[in-house]
């Protein structure tokens, strides 16, 4: 099996982690041995609510019974996307009151760029250095450093960038600007928090130069950080929220979300101005709806991520710890250099668990488990991150 994985699946790195996943359940993935592994960063944020979850299999099952891909996302009237967006805007601020559903993050960034361009009638666009929003080429363009894009280019072109937190950077929205697009907490860069004040001189500045502003909460989203959606704890609205990842449980689904009004502007002049084959699937929407009512019904799934927050600050104490930075449920712990989180990673797997770096800062440990995990299984988790550092 290892064989044929590295010969006929393409790899993304020279040296892939290479688990064998034979199973899933909670907190644990279970490799072809039988070996238990605790998942400290569930896909990347996309297993909110853990592996196999019983209600989002549920929906699942259900769903791909009664009936899967119909037509081009948007001519029928599909239960689970009308309940799933229904739910969703009854969440949200008024003005978000309207969901394009896509089949990933990377899609909901490029359809957001399109409709800001459309509403506008600008081709400019703001986004920050050390961000992350996907790697088709219309996302990519927003990347800096160019690390990653320049065998690429050339990309989309208009692209300005600002530092996250920088106030005198804020005049590089102009009124040549479409939108600004920015993560609500920086993930990439190893969990980077905006300042409250600097987020909302970011709105004003939009409001007053007719840009935009679009707030990716890919990672960022269902629950997270402490609350439904972080941009709710800085006292703001964007003009178009981003969702993937979490929102969809499991199963691939994205989404951009905005008012009516504005989403009208992508049926006319051209007709079909933005169209998905299989964006807004049945199953992903029933598995997105699972995850979504679950957070509702149970709300101590997001009301103990603080608690949980603050237990993993007081255990993860060491010298080489050099800084712990958190947003919820999602965090960074920041080592000497890459040579170091290699070797913890490495550590932490031969032990039964599952961690990774990030993208833009290698230094970093990346932790951000189900939210269902429990307070037992993140002391366990501490416990060997600090063997790993230790040895």
């Amino acid at each position: 099996m290892r064989a044929n994985f590295l010969k006929h699946v393409a790899q993304t790195s020279p040296a892939p982690m290479g688990l064998e996943i034979a199973g899933g359940e909670g907190v644990y993935l279970i490799d072809a041995n039988g070996k238990r592994y605790l998942d400290l960063i569930a896909g990347i944020g996309v297993s909110a609510l853990g592996h196999n979850h019983p209600a989002v299999v549920e929906a699942v099952q259900r769903q791909a019974g009664t009936y899967m891909h119909t037509l081009v996302y948007g001519e029928f009237v599909l239960s689970t996307q009308v309940e799933l967006a229904t739910l969703l805007c009854a969440q949200l601020p008024e003005s978000l009151d309207n969901v394009y559903f896509t089949n990933s993050g990377t899609e909901a960034v490029e359809g957001a760029m399109k409709l800001a361009k459309r509403i506008t009638g600008r081709t400019g666009f703001v986004s920050a250095t050390r961000s992350y929003h996907g790697s088709t080429q219309g996302a990519a363009s927003l990347m800096w450093p160019k690390d990653f894009t320049r065998p690429f280019h050339p990309l989309l072109p208009g692209v300005t960038h600002l530092d996250f937190n920088c106030d005198h950077c804020l005049g590089r929205i102009t009124t040549d600007t479409a939108a600004v697009i920015l993560e609500t907490v920086q993930a990439e860069w190893g969990i980077r928090k905006p300042r409250p004040e600097w987020i909302h001189a970011v709105r004003r500045r939009c409001d007053e130069t007719g840009a935009l502003l679009i707030l990716d909460e890919i990672q960022a989203g269902m629950g997270r950080t402490g609350t439904l959606f972080a941009f709710e704890q800085y006292g703001i609205v964007p003009d178009i929220l981003l969702l993937a990842k979490g929102f969809g449980g499991g199963m691939p689904l994205g989404a951009f979300v905005a008012s009516r009004k504005l989403m009208e502007t992508l049926t006319v002049d051209p007709v079909l101005g933005h169209i998905t084959t299989f964006g807004g699937h049945p199953v992903s929407c029933a598995a997105g709806l699972a995850v979504l009512r679950e957070l509702i019904d149970r709300p101590e799934h997001i009301r103990s991520v603080p608690e949980k927050e603050a237990l993993v600050h007081r255990l993860l104490v060491h010298p080489k710890i050099r800084h712990l930075r958190s947003a919820g449920l999602w965090m960074a712990v920041e080592l000497d250099d890459f040579d170091e989180v290699r070797r913890v990673i490495a550590g932490c797997l031969e032990r039964g668990l599952i961690t990774d770096w990030f993208l833009w800062n290698e230094r970093s440990l990346r932790i951000a488990p189900p939210l269902t995990i429990s307070e037992a299984e993140l002391e366990w988790a501490c416990g060997v991150i600090l063997e790993a550092l230790a040895t």
